[in-house]
Parts: C-alpha cells; structure tokens; sequence
C-alpha cells in the first residue's frame, strides 16, 4: 500500500470483472440467432397512437438497430380485457417470439398492465422487475420504487412490460432485454 490507498480485495475484484464483462455485452454477445428475433410492440395508452407514441417508437428504433424484427406495433387503451386481448392476437401470430408492452406500470387508477398481464403468465420473472426498478433509480430517484415493471412467458414467448415513458423504454430496452433477448428466446426454444 502507497499514498494511503488500499487495494482492492480478491472478492473486489472479481465483481469488478463480472461487471466489466456485463457492461462490454460479453455474455450478450455470444448468444447468436439463426434468424431476428419477432417482437411485438404493444402500447398501452389512453392517448398515444400513431406519431404520439414516441415511445413505442423508441422501442421500435431500438429493437431492429439491435438486429431484431418487429412483427406488429399495437395500440391499446388503458382497459383490461383490451390490454389481454390485444397480447393474446401478439401470442398468437407465429413470428412473434417476445411482446413488449409499454405503459400502464405506474400506481394510477388507469394503470392496469400488470393486472392484465400476470394472469396470462405462465412462468413470472421477477428479477426482471427488481432489476428495472434498481437502474431507473439513476434517472428518476426514488419515484423508481413506484413502477410496476415486469417481465414472464406466456404460451412460451416472453412478456416485458415497461412504463411508458422514452427514458424508461429505452433504460429497459438497452439494460435489460436487448442484452438477453436472444439468449431469452434461445431457453424458450423459439430460436
């Protein structure tokens, strides 16, 4: 030790090392596809359609620059039975391999993604959630605790649903499920 600095312990070090590879996409990165990933974009909005929707652009952008296909984008208000049926038609099409939903996660009288979604889920992912939760909390503080951001499979395709705003698309999109799409998809035996 020189300067009054200390070094770093073995255990220190190894998570700097499992974070450096996570950060360069290493694991990410050796998940190759035979073919793009389908996903589905589904909004959930009272409000937002068409060019409004910079959010489920967003998702769009981000999803085929990452080499995915976007096999439908979807409006859907904030409504139950219309958020289900609307990801049912996303489950049923054969090209789709995961659905992201956009919006509807907050604490709301309107927000009603989860109370639609979970129902349909066959296998919850929790971490999904816990982990969105904790990488907002650089953007929005703790307003990050009040979303409802989740993630499961239903019909063997993977659901994620993300609040509504562009930051939050973009944080779980690029930190989250770009990362793991294939990888995801790959376990479900989709790809």
């Amino acid at each position: 030790m020189s300067g009054g600095t200390r070094r770093p312990s073995p255990a220190t070090k190894a998570l700097r090392r499992v974070a450096a590879r996570a950060r360069a996409g290493v694991h990410a990165s050796a998940q190759k596809a035979a073919r793009k990933v389908g996903v589905a974009i589904v909004t959930v909005s009272d409000t937002r359609r068409g060019e409004s929707d910079t959010s489920g652009a967003l998702a769009e952008h981000l999803l085929t620059a990452a080499g995915h296909a976007v096999t439908s984008r979807a409006w859907v208000r904030d409504d139950i039975r219309a958020i289900r049926a609307e990801l049912r038609r996303a489950l049923a099409r054969q090209d789709t391999d995961a659905v992201v939903l956009t919006g509807g996660t907050g604490i709301a009288k309107r927000d009603v993604t989860p109370e639609a979604v979970e129902p349909l889920l066959e296998i919850a992912l929790p971490g999904f959630g816990e982990r969105f939760r904790a990488a907002s909390w650089a953007s929005v503080g703790p307003a990050a605790w009040l979303s409802r951001a989740g993630a499961g499979v239903a019909r063997g395709r993977l659901v994620v649903y993300l609040p509504g705003s562009s930051g939050a698309v973009r944080d779980g999109l690029e930190l989250l499920v770009i990362p793991e799409l294939v990888h995801a998809v790959r376990l479900l035996g989709r790809v």
